[in-house]
């Protein structure tokens, strides 16, 4: 029998009523026009305004893009302290960037040369800004080494330049990251026409008073760079019918900070070395394959892979062979990166991250980007019913050991804690400060309560009694230093400390398992701790191009 083949043609479009209708799930235009309404989306007439054509987050200098996952976060090969420190726990990790390296001399060198442009030291009202952004340089002297060249040139000689900056507090690391952000978003805004080409180095030269604030901004353009946004305009002023970037023009970076330490634990395992289909391999015990420090590879075979403290007066190795290549700090990348192209996530300099530390990690109440150290903040409004931008006041903080740090800058947003308007009948949280939340480990406190939310507890019996030293000046304006020498202190432990992950130079291969974890006040600074920067991913999860929708390859 001879098979008739029947073409059928389908039409898009559907004649109802005498409207045309289209069929068509998609068009050219469709993305223009609103599913809601109708309406069309962009129209130069105005209206609804809205960046259809954004793809996907691309990667902000300097970073890494990290695909989110699920893990085991505190799994260690080896516990000789035996503090149950680093309990096991599943965590799962939504995808993030983070800075391909830590962050070198050269790189905080053009923060503070940013700072002492805008804000000279020689003005008193600006002298902290400068000061207090400086790394403590004397971190390197020692009571019976000499390392004075180091406290000389570290910092600043073209020798060191690609090394990772030390000397920097906690404090210091995020108000990097603030800094950071800002002047990322500036290239944005002038790559897209929004802001004219020179308008950052007016600002960073002092032809222009005043700076710009990314939040600052998308809250009140207008009083970006002291008010002279105008005369700093792109070609975006006359092309489009608004001449600000708003957040839903996809254009402004999401915010450079600190890693929390279960997204710095998470890359510097890059498990994604030892997956096979849908499991991973066994488990690692560094950053990179095998249980050995060196390399095992035909391609420099016997190479230690990272630099670390190898034995009692050891920094190196034997000169001219079993050598690591540095007995201090290293240049970053001088070691092979892990599985997802990080450099230096063992050994150089150990890293802060934005933890707050805790000895036990409460997988109870969290497994999903767990992080202990949430304050929740929200935009001061003024009595003109605008958000309230810090123009010329500048607050100072001294810190427990003496040190002044601005804590905002002139022309940034005044933030102010949530309070009952934002917490009222709440489930998911009740204060401004979470950094306490549910603390406590009931083994070793009587006064335990896993449901108290910390706001009407009794001082006296907090668990973690840490010393509380004071800092306050006289009317002099000298500092008077108070020394907390109780006998009835604890521990050390306190809201203000925080984690730091990774070994460094000076410490033995024992810290280069990721899963470790240390801690220091934030307003304290060595000669082994540095860091680097992570970004959130907005978006999807994966950069993949080949994904399927609704179990459907996508074109």
């Amino acid at each position: 029998m001879k098979k008739h083949l029947i073409k059928v043609v389908l039409s898009c479009t559907v004649i109802v009523g005498g409207l045309t209708v289209s069929s068509c799930s998609k068009s050219s235009s469709s993305k223009n026009t609103s599913r809601a309404t109708g309406w069309k989306i962009n129209a130069k007439e105005g209206g609804f305004q809205y960046n259809t054509d954004f793809k996907e987050q691309e990667t902000a200098p300097g970073l890494v893009f990290v695909e989110g996952g699920t893990f085991t976060k505190g799994k260690v090969q080896d516990d000789v302290m035996h503090d149950w420190n680093n309990t096991p726990t599943s965590q799962h990790v939504q995808s993030f960037y983070m800075d391909e390296t830590e962050v070198t001399n050269v790189m905080y060198l053009e923060y503070l040369d940013y700072l002492k442009s805008v804000y000279p030291p020689e003005n008193p009202k600006y002298t902290n800004i400068y000061v207090g952004a400086l790394p403590d340089t004397l971190v390197w002297r020692n009571r019976l080494g000499f390392n004075e060249t180091m406290t000389n040139n570290y910092l600043r000689h073209p020798a060191y330049a690609e090394y990772p900056v030390v000397g920097v507090n906690w404090i210091q690391a995020t108000q990097f990251a603030e800094w950071r952000t800002d002047r990322v978003n500036e290239v944005m805004l002038e790559r897209e026409g929004y802001l004219s080409e020179d308008a950052k180095y007016q600002a960073a030269t002092g032809e222009v008073q005043g700076t710009f604030s990314t939040e600052a901004y998308l809250n009140r353009p207008e009083s970006v760079y002291n008010g002279q946004i105008d005369s700093l305009q792109g070609k975006m002023k006359k092309d489009s019918t608004s001449a600000f970037a708003k957040r839903s023009s996809g254009i402004i970076m999401p915010e450079y900070r600190l890693p929390t330490e279960t997204e710095w634990e998470y890359a510097a395992q890059a498990q994604v070395g030892q997956r096979e289909y849908n499991n991973y391999r066994g488990r690692k015990k560094y950053p990179w394959e095998g249980d050995y420090t060196r390399n095992g590879q035909r391609v420099g075979r016997g190479d230690q892979l990272a630099n670390f403290k190898q034995g009692k007066g050891d920094y190196g190795g034997i000169a001219g062979w079993s050598d690591d290549g540095a007995d201090i700090t290293a240049q970053v990348m001088s070691y092979k990166p892990n599985d997802l192209g990080l450099y230096d996530m063992a050994g150089n300099v150990a890293e802060w991250t934005a933890d707050v530390y805790r000895p036990i990690v409460d997988d109870e109440v969290s497994d999903f980007n767990y992080y202990r150290g949430n304050i929740y903040m929200k935009t001061a409004i003024g009595e003109d019913g605008k958000v309230n931008i810090l123009r010329d006041s500048i607050v100072y903080d001294t810190l427990p050991n003496g040190k002044v740090v601005a804590v905002n800058l002139p022309g940034e947003i005044k933030m102010v804690p949530v309070d009952e308007e934002e917490t009222y009948l709440r489930t998911n949280f009740s204060s401004s400060d979470n950094r306490g939340y549910r603390d406590g480990d009931s083994g070793s406190s009587r006064f335990y309560d896993r449901f108290n939310d910390g706001e009407d507890e009794d001082p006296n019996k907090k668990m973690y009694n840490s010393p509380k030293h004071s800092v306050e000046r006289d009317s002099l304006g000298n500092l008077v230093k108070g020394y907390d020498s109780s006998n009835n202190r604890t521990t050390l432990i306190n809201d203000e400390v925080r984690v730091y992950k990774g070994g460094s130079w000076r410490d033995r291969a024992y810290w280069l398992d990721p899963a470790q974890r240390r801690y220091l006040p934030q307003y304290m600074a060595t000669d082994y701790i540095g860091f680097r920067c992570a970004m959130s991913r907005v978006g999807s999860k994966s950069k993949t191009k080949n994904k399927t929708v609704r179990g459907k390859k996508a074109k």
